[in-house]
């Protein structure tokens, strides 16, 4: 028996009250979304055999915003340009707010 250690104020705790103590909860999800959506995207890409060049042109928009959307760690996409990539790919966007 180990005596004087002390105990990890956090242990049983969520990673949700970790994350919402340190105040990033919205950081944290904000940008697992984007990695999310932008690593669909790709797939979708890859899966249709589609370049880059092609879906920017499809999509009406610039290479630039095509790379900000496929950013990962880009957090600043418009629903717009999210819609008409899934468009391009043949998709619809769909969102849903979720009670905490």
């Amino acid at each position: 028996m180990l005596v004087g250690r002390n105990k990890n104020p956090n242990d049983g705790a969520t990673l949700d009250d970790f994350l919402n103590t340190e105040g990033i909860a919205e950081e944290v999800q904000t940008a697992a979304l984007k990695r999310a959506m932008a690593l669909r995207i790709a797939d979708l890409m890859k899966e249709k055999e589609m370049k880059k060049t092609t879906l920017a042109k499809r999509k009406h928009t610039s290479h630039a915003a095509l790379d900000r959307l496929l950013d990962p760690s880009n957090t600043s996409v418009t629903l717009t340009t999210l819609t008409r990539a899934a468009a391009a790919l043949g998709r619809r966007v769909k969102i849903e707010m979720l009670r905490s």
